[in-house]
């Protein structure tokens, strides 16, 4: 461990450097703003890829050096805060709160653990199912989150699994990935296919089918995938499922100590809050009927569960659930993405990958793998919802470089921006970690080899059945 950590600061300071290096130096094709803006960027990449401070810190780091050079307005800065993702992560704290303190997990729990208990292959299997599934109802990958991850905490506690084992970490992750990267491959499932969809539509008037967009991501990437996310934790987290622990309470998405019993029930709330929840997920399901944002639905949701007399989750509660150091963390990645994307440094960032990829007309095999590793590693900088605000505008220049038509290269985009190393590329991950008490860092063990096998074995799958679509 402290070698671990001595190379991880060695990182972290080479990072600086880099950072002074670009501020003073200033590279072509950079202005200033834009190379002091990189090095700021690739400074907080490596906080939060590295934990050497904590991930809130970083992000604190990250406004402090913007305001302070005058990089951008406070208004773009501080833009992640605004955002409806960051107001949705807030109900979740208090949802995931009300399921817990309601009792509503452990009995949801109590439903589900004969059918999935029988083996823990079977419980992942089956939880990963049951997200996917999900994924097509909910347009939401936090709301998912927020439903389920308090279920499977209860559940990981009934089949015997203590804070910090095994078998409740595999859960956790399972949990968190789960509700997130098959909803790449289900068109209005998450932010980034909606970023994509609206800027092709505004930029080129391109609108993308619901079956088309599903037959073609869906097979691969969303069931193969997923196949992949059982085998990888099964082999990762290794547990056996077992009796319920007699003494020590799964850990609560209201913020209590691991292994400390639930808050007691108040009388009649698990039927108030089955309502309510009923509710928020027939609103959260029709949304393209009425048009309400799903974080506004939660917001909501919320402000109900908190009124005095009607609601179940109390101040003190309420004061334990909302991590104040995960907004901060995901209000500074959405800001990342927005500082990089106004300043044009995206832009030249993509352009720069055009101009340096193996991409000509009638290779579809290395042109595809090309623009699919160009979505994955802009990824990295400009986090995932900021992939298609950087290369959709790209996207008319490419298809003539490739022969490709315009609609296949924006679909590449999903192949690369589905692909995630670090959990802070994706605000849900972080979120579904946080709602079940486990471990960021664990979740990197899950999404790193993840991503390997999608590279390796996936995409040229993924080739082939786009060929045998007759996308190319």
């Amino acid at each position: 461990m402290p070698g671990t950590l001595n190379i991880k600061t060695a990182v972290a300071l080479l990072s600086v450097l880099i950072a002074l290096a670009l501020a003073i130096i200033v590279p072509a094709p950079f202005d200033r703003v834009q190379a002091a803006t990189l090095g700021i960027v690739l400074v907080t990449l490596t906080l939060w890829a590295t934990s050497v401070v904590p991930n809130y810190l970083g992000s604190m780091v990250f406004f402090a050096v913007v305001l302070i050079l005058h990089l951008a307005k406070p208004d773009l800065v501080f833009s992640g805060f605004a955002s409806a993702a960051v107001w949705l992560i807030i109900s979740g704290f208090v949802i995931g709160s009300a399921i817990n303190i309601s009792g509503i997990g452990d009995r949801m729990a109590g439903v589900i653990a004969p059918h999935l208990t029988g083996s823990y292959v079977r419980l992942i299997g089956g939880l990963v199912l049951v997200a996917t599934l999900l994924g097509f109802l909910m347009p939401s990958s936090i709301g998912r989150a927020v439903a389920l991850v308090p279920i499977g905490m209860a559940l990981a506690h009934r089949v015997g699994f203590a804070p910090g084992s095994n078998g409740r970490i595999g859960i956790a992750v399972t949990l968190a990935v789960a509700c997130n990267m098959p909803g790449f491959t289900i068109l209005p499932s998450n932010i980034p296919n909606m970023v994509l969809t609206g800027a092709a539509e505004t930029i080129y008037g391109t609108h993308f089918g619901y079956l088309d967009y599903l037959m073609l991501h869906f097979p691969i990437l969303g069931v193969l995938k997923s196949a992949a996310v059982v085998l990888l934790v099964v082999k990762l987290f290794p547990a056996t499922v077992g009796e319920p622990l007699a003494n020590a309470g799964s850990a609560k998405a209201e913020g209590g100590e691991k292994g400390k019993p639930a808050q007691a029930a108040q009388p009649g709330a698990g039927l108030r809050v089955s309502i309510i929840l009923l509710i928020t997920l027939a609103l959260w399901a029709t949304d393209k009927l009425h048009g309400i944002n799903p974080a506004w639905i939660g917001l909501g949701t919320a402000v109900i569960l908190l009124m005095p007399k009607i609601g179940v989750v109390p101040p003190p509660a309420f004061k334990a659930s909302a991590d104040f150091g995960s907004i901060l963390f995901v209000a500074g990645a959405l800001a990342l993405g927005a500082v990089v994307n106004t300043s044009g440094l995206g832009t030249l960032i993509g352009s720069g990958l055009l101009k340096v990829l193996p991409l000509e007309q009638g290779q579809n095999a290395l042109n595809f793998f090309s623009l699919s590793l160009m979505s994955f590693f802009t990824g990295f900088v400009t986090t995932t919802p900021g992939v298609p605000a950087v290369l959709t505008p790209l996207a008319k220049e490419i298809s003539a470089v490739t022969g490709f038509n315009l609609e296949t290269v924006l679909m590449t985009q999903v192949v690369g921006f589905s692909t995630v190393v670090f959990p802070f590329q994706v605000a849900p991950l972080v979120v579904a970690m946080q709602l079940s008490g486990e471990k960021l860092g664990s979740l990197l063990k899950l999404t790193a080899p993840l991503a390997a096998i999608t590279l390796i074995v996936l995409l040229p799958l993924d080739y082939l059945w786009w060929a045998l679509l007759g996308w190319f």
